[in-house]
């Protein structure tokens, strides 16, 4: 993956430029300055094309059975994990995720494709109890054209978890994926596309101000879905609601965990510092970066977490033996980097490990920060309160109960939450007492398909990985009346 090459667009079963014949540079966050890839830089004239070409073939592919589409994405799935090494390689050079951590999202793209093909004939309507001259029941109708935007930190997973429910369910799709990382997803969906007839799946790059919300904004669109900051969820919210249509929104997060006393094990420890999403430089919207942990363990667990860390090897993301790769890209390096300098300056958190990014030696090569723990005594602290979107993490402590679950709400973020401890009534009660979308107890992994995902307050609106997601925010519900005895005798 040395040779710089040119990914292009795929619109209406062909793949295009950009009308206007500029590029995007796609650059290696592992090094520095090299230049990865280049994507076409598109603006409203290729959206519109790459709508109009959706609209078109949304008239005969909202027609196939749904045990055609079902088939269809088995197939998808099947060959997206036949190319994972290739579509690992590829993320892990453009948006520095460690290349071993990038195959199992490779992967579990195929499998989020399985998933939804798996649910073809679940798509049903009811029948409902009415008059004896009368046959009442509902169908579930595709919307039309879905606008799906995705952002950098996660290109595969994220896009296949858009794709696979719109197709699905009769809709169509046009794909803006994010200009720092684009041609991963660019490639999964030319992989689609060998199965699919031509408008159904389009990819289009270009930046948000231009692309993302030309395409939000298009009167042919039906539905947006968008995975990424809070910030821009909210003014693809406002074009929504402008034009009274559907929307998904998975926004920021700025998740806690809890950690109680009968919890000082390795196995926990292990944990806590896999829901910071270390692996992914903390660049995750459930990135678990607020730690509480009980007094009792606190100093005996915080020096064990700052064990672990330095055991972690970091290094060029496409080295198979690298654990951590860089920060995604000089934008997000800096950003995080200034939230360091900020909490230092600020003086309430104690710096335990890690800091700011290192200024000689093979790591300045490229947008490598080191994983950096903080402690702090309460709250208060930009760190407990922002999303940094970085490999940065405070760990504070708490006595009471009712204090810590105080704490962990304490945001206008509800996205996720992590408890650690054996006591299955105090999990439970926690998990209910906690204002966000998605409660993991003792565990850390990503989300289960099948089980809904989605956040509270600022972090969302809607649920997606599930059946239920599918059903609400990818059709509508169609309501039939049949008089039974017409014409009257």
């Amino acid at each position: 993956m040395t040779d710089l090459m040119r990914e292009l667009m795929f619109i209406n079963g062909k793949e295009v430029e950009s009308v206007s014949g500029k590029w995007i540079e796609v650059e290696n966050p592992s090094k520095r300055g090299k230049i990865f890839a280049e994507v076409p830089y598109s603006n409203k004239q290729d959206v519109d094309m790459a709508v109009e070409a959706a609209a078109d073939a949304f008239k005969t592919w909202k027609t196939t059975s749904y045990p055609q589409r079902g088939v269809i994405l088995l197939k998808i799935a099947d060959a997206v994990q036949a190319a994972f090494k290739d579509l690992a390689g590829t993320v892990a050079c453009e948006n520095g995720n460690a290349f071993k951590y990038v195959c199992g999202e490779a992967m579990n793209a195929g499998e989020k494709f399985r998933y939804y093909g798996g649910l073809a004939t679940e798509l049903k309507g009811t029948v409902y109890p009415g008059p004896n001259d009368a046959f009442l029941y509902t169908r579930r109708e595709p919307l039309g054209v879905v606008a799906a935007i995705t952002p950098w930190n996660s290109p595969l997973g994220l896009a296949a978890a858009k794709i696979g429910p719109a197709l699905l369910t009769g809709n169509t799709i046009v794909l803006k994926v994010p200009s720092t990382a684009p041609v991963g997803a660019m490639r999964m969906v030319k992989i689609a596309n060998q199965y699919l007839p031509p408008g159904v799946l389009n990819v289009i790059t270009g930046p948000g101000a231009e692309c993302g919300e030309a395409l939000a904004s298009h009167p042919l669109v039906s539905k947006i879905t968008f995975t990424g900051s809070t910030e821009t969820g909210k003014r693809l919210l406002h074009i929504a609601a402008d034009r009274v249509i559907a929307s998904t929104m998975e926004l920021g997060g700025k998740n806690p965990q809890i950690v109680y006393p009968d919890s000082d094990q390795d196995y926990v420890v292990n944990g806590v510092i896999a829901t910071v999403r270390i692996n992914r430089m903390g660049q995750s919207c459930s990135s678990g970066s607020r730690i509480y942990i009980h007094r009792s363990i606190f100093d005996s667990f915080v020096e064990r977490m700052a064990l672990k860390l330095g055991t972690m090897k970091l290094g060029d993301a496409c080295d198979d033996t690298v654990d951590i790769g860089p920060i995604a890209s000089r934008q997000q390096f800096m950003k995080v980097s200034s939230f360091i300098e900020a909490a230092k300056k600020e003086g309430k958190a104690k710096l335990v490990c890690g800091g700011l990014p290192p200024e000689t030696g093979p790591l300045a090569e490229g947008y490598f920060i080191e994983p950096t723990l903080f402690t702090c005594q309460d709250n208060d602290t930009l760190l407990a309160k922002d999303e940094i979107f970085g490999p940065v993490m405070v760990a504070i402590p708490w006595d009471d109960e009712e204090e810590v679950l105080r704490m962990a709400n304490d945001t206008p973020y509800g996205l996720v939450a992590y408890i650690w401890t054996h006591d299955a009534g105090k999990a439970m009660n926690a998990a209910h007492a906690i204002n966000a979308g998605s409660i993991l107890i003792n565990y850390w992994g990503p989300p289960t398909e099948g089980h809904p995902y989605g956040g509270m307050k600022e972090s969302g609106i809607g649920r997606e990985h599930s059946l239920e997601g599918i059903l609400e925010n990818y059709t509508e519900l169609k309501a039939v009346t049949v008089n039974m005895n017409y014409p009257p005798k």
